[in-house]
């Protein structure tokens, strides 16, 4: 059997799943629920906060077949391919290590493009180490983008994006953890593994 990171095991796959953000799950959940989700949001916060792991959720929602209250089922085939990181419906590009703006038209280039399911769902993290030419180049594209296509910006450091890409999102922050929920998230992950771990 292939060995399998706890990280890539215990990763939300629903917005209940998404621990210490209820500000933003539940605005981007009753969003989906109904149909008035917005074509750009930004979330920032501090590493390790779920901010890639939501804009996953957020792409599984938009897209599910089974939807029910805004939540994705995570049994039809476009959930399965999502998880399984083999969909046409979702794309990240890390802005940290493709900031040129080659690198952002290639991405807009294919924007307009079709996809299987409902919306194509365009994840930038680090969005804020992009080059000016990027950042130019990508405020066209949110000024005016087509009706299938969702925006999520990642930024640990949000002072850093434009004001220009900050005004034509939707801003949701992110807080580290209280240490009472992620010591009792991480006894139930050392439970649920079957590791042999002390206090």
């Amino acid at each position: 059997m292939a060995h399998q990171s706890l990280y890539r095991r215990y990763r939300s796959q629903r917005f209940s799943e998404i621990l210490g953000q209820p500000h933003v799950t539940t605005g981007l959940q009753s969003a989906v629920a109904e149909g008035r989700e917005s074509h750009a949001y930004l979330f920032s916060g501090p590493r390790g906060t779920g901010k890639t792991s939501t804009a996953r959720v957020l792409a599984k929602a938009l897209n599910c077949e089974n939807l029910k209250d805004g939540e994705p089922c995570c049994e039809c085939t476009s959930c399965k391919s999502i998880e399984s990181g083999n969909s046409f419906d979702i794309h990240e590009l890390d802005a940290a290590s493709h900031n040129k703006v080659d690198d952002i038209r290639e991405l807009i280039g294919k924007v307009h493009l079709g996809t299987p399911g409902r919306t194509k769902v365009y994840i930038l993290d680090e969005v804020h180490m992009l080059s000016s030419g990027a950042e130019n180049a990508l405020l066209k594209t949110l000024e005016e983008p087509p009706e299938h296509v969702v925006f999520v910006l990642a930024t640990t450091e949000p002072q850093k994006v434009v004001s220009t890409i900050r005004s034509r999102t939707q801003h949701f922050q992110f807080h580290l953890l209280p240490s009472d929920v992620l010591a009792e998230h991480l006894r139930w992950v050392i439970a649920n593994a079957g590791l042999d771990v002390t206090d």
